[in-house]
């Protein structure tokens, strides 16, 4: 078993705060999701999550214009230059004050970030390594508050900035004599965006309350006058009087000050002096339908001059400029849109919504969704595979059950069926029935052929169910009650009760199905476990008893062991059979609870009381994953009863209990300043949490996350394995394909000896020395090599080892291979010849049989679509020749009619016999 996983993807989450931005070909959409960045291909609809953090929630993205270059910046500053080439990141600065915003100039040579009332130009950095990237170019210092928003001319010469004191100055990013800095006005609130036009010097800006201002320069971009060096005499004066040119600067600066004042000059200075001016030609008002519909956030595409504007009740406007034409308006949510872009071309506009977690990009010319998803907006509590891996389900506090595709990233159906908190969500056997468990007193099962719920199980008593498991035949569906220390028996064919299992004391906290036999375990907090009889008459087998309350319990997938992890920390191991404990693991000191905030005592103190929540048995059964209330997930070696790995599913500072040592330097005679700053009248602010609260209620008030695994799962491939947590649902799989891995390896075998074997025709010494190398390009260029007739031949006479290794390599070349038949016979002749001697070692065999069976099916699928089009497609074109022929036997003469008829039937009658065949 190999313990290489690496982080894959991350999904259940596709929005948090910050911008949106397109890439350059309009065809991807990149998304801030916490401290990550996730990128999601809409053309060819995948989502994939970049393998790299921040330390904090990332406030805003820069995207530079060719798109190879992003710079993310953290709430605290902390910026990182990443590489979306190769997904690395490339140098780390820090700003040393929150960023509000970052923007590259269009040539991409220069950026500008904003932070307090200052905007700071760059260099960008360029395809030199340099040993800083970051080279501070001007200060840029004008508004009295803090500022908000950035645009560029298309030229690159000069930039406008917004602020909150209601104020929009355009500074030149080059010296120029006629424009040094502008300053306008004209707003009551807060500037939430500022846009230049097309080409041009003339402006838009948008201020909170939903005023729109147009500004009109009597300059254009050409008549931008660079500053002429100074004379002889003047750089003389300059030298005597000690004054550097910095100073210079000062004067200039105060000197327009003086003639500019909230955007009105005087006009005989300004043409005395060719100083640029701005005039107002027009201000409009939107639609306000409520008195807390402010305006929220504000794109302006200048190739089109297409506005578009994001309000807090979650409506938006398409206008058309300048003449503030309104194309439509339409609601897109309940929650405040926080972040608005457009691609290339204007025909796509990308929506985020904060408060709901949510992803909307919008087709306006055909009012479509291209894009539309939504995560859970509260925590994911349950997760499962389907039994081919394709699928994933996970369920949240917030009463949705989602279903996500593991190949695309993308949830394509939400049941919201459930009125409370879903507490736990399976598969069954067949792979298409859901069936979850919730507090608001129902089981629910949901049909992925028709997307509907068609069975709903209750109690005679309402119940609030925990936890949920269904047999191997999916037949049996039994649930956990929480307040009445019972489970429940449903039939999966008629819904009906088959019975009630008493006998726990205590609340149920997990139950758990054999894969092979018809036993069930139910572990409880009244520190037991109870394996029950299904086959006969619902009895009580054995009963193991503990020495803490017991959280969770789970099978082997062969089913001769259980693992239970309690309250005290500690991962017991058990014989189902003669109810005998084989093993234990201590593992309180693995989950290195960070220390929270308010916490009174150190961390090493804090993870005493710490436990595991959840298990899972890896696909082969010989390690075992643990979580809980902690950032790391742990690997375990059963049998040898020790910690394999750690993986460090986040590093966001910004959640709760991350760090283990408090910074004293944010303690204070008050206490900490977590406690006295925080929220203190601000929109965005962290409020404290009520005590003995918690989750915080997400209508009123808002509260600092916890970091925690509440579920993990392996995958039947055993190539991956899903962790719900606060951050979203994330995956880890194995990436062997950069690690040099050989089997039995010789001196003898190179890859010039491979090739020398296989010009002699030596076709299975080939694939064996192949497989010795263990080098994925080797063994297909030598697979292939093999002609089809002789696959027969070669594959009867092939090692049972290297068989084992063969039918791990298909899942793999159905993914990169066009030679689809030719490797479905590889695998029908093995499988054939092989069969006996695999069913021996069947438990062992099972995640590559699953893994091939998870590429055939995903094969099959594509392929069964395009054979469905293409038939279609051939029925039209047939239903067109008879109309065509038909009219043209009508509009021939009389004469002609017997000679064209039999060859028409004929001809009918050949097409249809071929659409048949076909």
């Amino acid at each position: 078993m190999k313990f290489n996983y690496r982080f894959s993807n991350l999904l259940g989450t596709v929005y948090r705060q910050g911008n949106l931005n397109f890439t350059p070909d309009g065809d991807s959409v990149i998304s801030p999701v916490g401290n990550r960045l996730t990128v999601f291909d809409l053309k060819n609809n995948k989502s994939e999550t970049l393998p790299l953090a921040t330390r904090q929630n990332i406030a805003c993205v820069g995207l530079s214009p060719d798109g190879n270059l992003a710079i993310l910046v953290d709430n605290e500053g902390a910026a990182v230059l990443v590489s979306m080439l190769s997904k690395s990141v490339l140098h780390r600065f820090h700003f040393h004050k929150p960023v509000h915003s970052v923007s590259f100039s269009p040539d991409g040579r220069k950026f500008v970030i904003t932070k307090d009332n200052v905007a700071l130009m760059y260099h960008a950095p360029g395809k030199k390594r340099e040993f800083n990237a970051f080279v501070l170019d001007k200060s840029y210092y004008g508004p009295y508050d803090e500022t908000t928003c950035i645009d560029w001319t298309d030229d690159s010469k000069c930039f406008v900035v917004g602020s909150r004191d209601m104020s929009t100055w355009v500074f030149g990013a080059e010296r120029w004599a006629n424009l040094v800095y502008y300053s306008l006005g004209g707003h009551k609130d807060a500037i939430v965006g500022c846009f230049f036009e097309e080409n041009s010097l003339d402006l838009y800006t948008l201020s909170q309350d939903g005023a729109l201002c147009a500004w009109q320069c009597d300059t254009e971009l050409d008549g931008l006058l660079p500053r002429l060096p100074k004379d002889t005499t003047a750089s003389t004066k300059a030298s005597s009087d000690n004054k550097p040119e910095a100073e210079d600067d000062v004067d200039d600066l105060e000197e327009q000050r003086g003639e500019e004042i909230h955007g009105k000059a005087n006009p005989e200075t300004a043409e005395r002096a060719g100083k640029v001016k701005y005039s107002r030609l027009s201000k409009h008002f939107f639609n306000k339908e409520g008195d807390f519909n402010n305006l929220t956030a504000a794109f302006f595409h200048k190739k089109t001059h297409l506005l578009v504007t994001g309000f807090a009740s979650g409506i938006f406007h398409l206008h058309e400029m300048p003449d503030f034409t309104l194309i439509h308006s339409l609601s897109i949510s309940d929650q405040r849109i926080a972040s608005i872009s457009m691609n290339r071309t204007g025909d796509w506009i990308a929506f985020g919504c904060s408060g709901l977690g949510q992803l909307l990009v919008w087709e306006w010319q055909s009012e479509s969704y291209v894009l539309k998803q939504q995560g859970h907006f509260n925590n994911m509590m349950s997760l499962a595979y389907s039994p081919d891996g394709q699928y994933l389900v996970t369920g949240g506090d917030d009463g949705k059950l989602k279903v996500w595709n593991t190949s695309s990233g993308f949830c394509f159906v939400t049941f919201t069926e459930h009125t409370s908190s879903v507490t736990a969500a399976t598969f069954t056997s067949s792979g298409f029935v859901i069936v979850s468990a919730s507090l608001d007193g129902t089981v629910r099962a949901f049909d992925l052929h028709r997307y509907r719920n068609f069975r709903t199980f209750t109690s005679p008593r309402p119940s609030q169910f925990a936890c949920l498991a269904v047999d191997a035949s999916g037949e049996i569906v039994c649930a956990g009650s929480q307040d009445s220390f019972e489970v429940f028996v449903w039939s999966m064919q008629t819904g009906r009760l088959l019975d009630v299992l008493v006998g726990h004391e205590a609340p149920i906290s997990s139950i758990s199905f054999s894969p092979v036999q018809t036993m069930l375990a139910t572990a409880s907090w009244d520190k037991t476990v109870r394996l029950w009889d299904m086959s006969d008459s619902w009895k009580t087998k054995e009963t193991l008893s503990l020495n803490s309350d017991v959280l969770t319990v789970t099978y082997r997938p062969d089913g001769k062991e259980l693992a239970v992890a309690t309250l005290d920390g500690q991962i017991t191991f058990w014989d189902p059979q003669n109810a005998v404990q084989t093993g234990s693991i201590e593992g309180r000191h693995d989950l290195q609870m960070g220390r929270k905030e308010m916490d009174k005592i150190t961390a090493k103190q804090s993870a005493k009381g710490k436990s595991f929540s959840t298990l899972c048995y890896s696909a082969d059964g010989q390690s075992l994953l643990a979580g809980g209330a902690s950032k790391f997930v742990c690997i375990y070696h059963i049998q040898e009863q020790i910690l394999m790995k750690k993986f460090e599913i986040s590093c966001n500072l910004s959640l709760d209990a991350m760090e283990e040592y408090l910074d004293r330097r944010k303690m204070t005679e008050f206490g900490s300043l977590a406690l006295i700053d925080d929220g203190a009248g601000d929109e965005d602010g962290v409020s404290l949490a009520l005590p003995g609260v918690k989750r915080g209620d997400m209508s009123s008030r808002h509260f600092k996350p916890e970091v925690r695994v509440t579920c993990l799962r392996f995958s039947p491939t055993g190539r991956s394995w899903a962790a719900t947590t606060t951050e979203g649902l994330l995956i880890y799989s194995l990436d062997s394909g950069l690690v040099f891995d050989p089997f039995q390896l010789d001196l003898d075998i190179t890859p010039s000896s491979v090739h020398r074997t296989l010009r002699q025709k030596e076709y299975t010494a080939a694939i064996v020395m192949a497989f010795r190398l263990n080098e994925k390009a080797l063994i297909r260029e030598v697979l292939e090599s093999v002609p089809s007739s002789e696959i027969d031949v070669i594959g009867s006479s092939l090692p049972g080892v290297y068989v084992e290794k063969l039918l791990q390599f298909l899942p793999f070349a159905f993914e990169t291979s066009a030679h689809l038949e030719f490797y479905l016979t590889w695998a029908q002749r093995l499988l054939m010849q092989h069969g006996q001697s695999l069913k021996t070692r069947s438990g062992s065999l099972l995640p590559t049989i699953q893994a091939l069976q998870k590429s055939i099916q995903n094969h099959f699928e594509d392929v069964s679509k395009l054979c469905d089009w293409n038939r279609f497609s051939m029925k039209y074109a047939l239903a067109l020749s008879r109309q065509r022929g038909m009219k043209r036997v009508a509009d021939a003469p009389v004469s002609d009619e017997e000679d064209i008829e039999p060859s028409d039937s004929s001809m009918e009658d050949q097409s249809e016999d071929e659409v048949v065949q076909i």
